[in-house]
């Protein structure tokens, strides 16, 4: 528990979110009024960013943009996909870091990411502490897929959740309004954890929902997917809409994406180029049945619709920034800010924050429980929809100029030594 006094750099890794910026603003805000903190960088693209010695000077910016970050997607500082390596094969990356922490008297790290991005954070923690160098490492967390572990929910998820519910809704109203057969497929971001397609399930509370969801915590077999779709439309009126998670795989582990279509490209952490699985399914609807199919991929779009943000996502992510801060400068390292975990999804909704060992979160993923997933395999139980509705509650107070967005403009001032 060392108190220190010195620089603080914060970065980002990984997919970005619609409210991932507010853990910016939060950790910003917070750092520039520490006592205990002589500078405030952002790094640029992430872990890349230090190596390089890309700093933004944070205390150069208007706090009016800074808190515009809040309704900001996308990283601000720009993200990466960087891996590194281990140190005890090779230390290269990490006596870079060391050297650059060192040249600008680095004293706090904050890195913002999912899975990867704390596995990262635990190894520079582990390597500093290792090589005595006096710094506290905070985990900030971010992910709409909502897997990391030991957090009741994940900045970002809620947003992101809240989007796919609501499309879902529209689509349901315009995929229905013909006379004629229709099967339309929507495809949700999931690699092997299903939160984000699981979210469908709260449109159908307000009875526009999908008739079928398919999470990558279960197999998916494509004859039994016929005969679902085929049961739907002889109840609906010959229209089905189903939800299906990009991580869909069937018995053996194989993509469904993979064993329709092609094997795709691999990022540089070895996880599968998921995508496209919309397509393939829909096109074996159209086959089997000879109906119009639309599919549907939500992509993008899911984790970058600040519009559609939640208030109360935006204001756990922010809070989450400033936990943070407060508890580097109180002397706490190689940890994670956390929402503390729900153990009564009756009782009313309060978000209390919990510090969890970064070696904990780093590469351990928390999927939707099986108990959750209803109906053969083909639903989501009220128990998901009393977890994720008090979530994705409150409307963004994003400013609007001349009927669009006004995001963030900051300067991006460079440090230079």
């Amino acid at each position: 528990m060392e108190k220190l006094k010195g620089a603080l750099v914060f970065a980002q890794s990984g997919g970005p979110t619609s409210v991932i910026n507010a853990s910016d603003a939060g950790v910003f805000i917070e750092g520039l009024k520490s006592s205990k903190i002589t500078a405030v960088y952002g790094a640029a693209h992430g872990i890349r960013g230090i190596l390089n010695e890309e700093f933004y000077d944070i205390g150069k910016e208007d706090k009016k943009e800074l808190l515009r970050l809040k309704y900001t997607p996308s990283s601000a500082l720009g993200s990466v996909r960087y891996k590194l390596k281990d140190a005890s094969k090779d230390e290269t990356d990490y006596k870079r870091l060391l050297e650059v922490f060192k040249k600008y008297n680095v004293r706090y790290f904050f890195y913002n990411g999912g899975n990867d991005s704390m596995d990262t954070c635990n190894k520079i923690s582990k390597y500093m502490a290792k090589s005595g160098y006096a710094i506290n490492v905070i985990g900030v967390p971010k992910t709409i897929d909502n897997d990391l572990y030991g957090t009741d929910h994940c900045p970002g998820f809620a947003s992101a959740a809240k989007y796919i519910a609501t499309s879902i809704m529209e689509i349901n109203l315009d995929a229905k309004v013909y006379d004629s057969p229709m099967v339309c497929i929507v495809e949700a971001m999931g690699r092997n954890a299903g939160w984000l397609t699981a979210s469908a399930a709260l449109a159908n509370e307000k009875g526009l929902g999908a008739d079928l969801i398919y999470l990558p915590e279960t197999d998916f077999d494509v004859k039994k997917f016929v005969s679902d779709v085929e049961k739907v439309m002889k109840k609906n009126n010959n229209k089905c809409i189903a939800c299906v998670s990009e991580g869909i795989h069937d018995k053996k582990g194989k993509l469904i994406s993979e064993v329709l279509g092609e094997a795709g490209a691999r990022d540089s952490f070895g996880h599968a180029q998921l995508g496209g699985v919309a397509a393939s399914v829909a096109d074996i609807s159209k086959q089997k049945f000879g109906v119009k199919t639309r599919a549907v991929e939500v992509s993008l779009m899911q984790r970058c619709a600040a519009h559609c943000a939640s208030k109360t996502d935006i204001e756990e992510t922010f809070n989450a920034g400033r936990m943070a801060v407060k508890a580097a400068v109180s002397g706490v390292t190689d940890k994670m800010v956390c929402y503390k975990v729900r153990k009564d999804f009756d009782k009313k909704y309060v978000c209390e924050y919990e510090l969890l060992p970064l070696e904990l979160a780093a590469n351990t993923e928390r999927t939707v429980p099986k108990s959750w997933i209803t109906k053969n395999g083909t639903g989501i139980s009220k128990q998901f929809v009393k977890y994720a509705l008090p979530l994705i509650e409150g409307e963004t107070e994003l400013t609007k100029e001349d009927g669009l967005p006004r995001f963030a403009k900051l300067k991006k001032v460079r440090v230079s030594k």
